[in-house]
């Protein structure tokens, strides 16, 4: 409780910079329970705190198992918030797995709507983190690997999310290119300038100009995992370009605030630095509005 009280006490003292609520916003980057990590929130209860809250939509996301079951109990649970779920394609799954990936489509209601790639259990990310332990890779010799492909044409078939998970810079350009040219049209670089993905700003420029949107993440500016700040990240999105950009929250881990709560925060962190409230309006309501097809 004590880290939630604080959370509230900074949403007050930044409360003048915002006051705009969360109407309308869409956030791509929910961690919730149950989960085989601790969470601070289960998904039914983030999801009645995000409609009593007025957001629009929510994607619960999983880095171990699928979550498109889960959103349809979600939904049930907060009438009139579009609740939506996924697979990331790590070990639990079977690594880069069209069978899950299909049987996921099939899921009542149609809700598992993100594909992200390998995330804790992508190559680049066990070496990034030196661990010794198995990992699931996307690319060999600067070139997709065949079952990467055959994922992409499934993404595409069911007009699907490609999200490019904790990969290279170098594999997120390639995925960003491939999909395109197999037809998917949906394409998020998961939190692209940060670890262990870590582009550089004009490595990011290239990917939004290939179509992809560009994921910048609230928990690098706030909470446990704060690895930034508001100006750094907003000067990030301006090289990027606003019209590119989507800012989630990545939020649900113990000790941090939950999602709305941290959402108002950094929603007033980035209005003290000179971001608007229509150039946050636009990557937190209408570009990741844009990605899920609600718009």
């Amino acid at each position: 409780m004590g880290s939630m009280r604080l959370g509230i006490v900074t949403i007050l003292a930044l409360a003048p910079l915002w006051g705009q609520g969360l109407r309308g916003v869409v956030d791509i980057h929910v961690h919730s329970g149950p989960d085989s990590v601790p969470r601070s929130i289960d998904a039914l209860e983030a999801a009645k705190l995000a409609r009593a809250r007025g957001e629009r939509a929510i994607v619960l996301k999983n880095h171990y198992e699928p979550t498109a079951a889960l959103a349809v109990l979600a939904r049930k649970a907060a009438p009139g918030l579009e609740v939506f779920g996924g697979i990331a394609l790590n070990r639990t799954v079977g690594g880069i797995n069209a069978a899950a990936v299909e049987r996921m489509t099939r899921v009542d209601g149609g809700y598992g709507r993100v594909v992200w790639m390998p995330t804790f259990d992508a190559e680049n990310q066990v070496k990034y983190s030196r661990e010794s332990r198995p990992f699931v890779s996307i690319s060999k010799n600067g070139a997709l690997l065949p079952e990467v492909g055959v994922v992409l044409d499934l993404i595409a078939k069911h007009k699907l999310t490609l999200a490019t998970g904790h990969s290279t810079p170098a594999e997120v350009l390639l995925l960003v290119r491939e999909a395109k040219r197999r037809g998917v049209s949906s394409i998020v670089v998961t939190h692209g300038m940060l670890a262990p993905v870590n582009m550089t700003p004009e490595q990011a420029k290239e990917a939004a100009g290939l179509g992809a949107y560009v994921e910048f993440v609230g928990n690098a500016m706030i909470g446990t995992q704060k690895s930034s700040d508001f100006a750094t990240y907003a000067k990030a999105m301006r090289a990027v370009g606003l019209d590119r950009c989507i800012l989630s929250s990545d939020l649900g881990q113990v000790n941090n605030p939950v999602h709305p709560d941290g959402l108002e925060t950094i929603f007033a962190g980035l209005r003290g630095v000179g971001m608007t409230v229509a150039e946050i309006d636009m990557i937190a309501k209408k570009n990741p509005a844009r990605l899920l097809g609600l718009e």
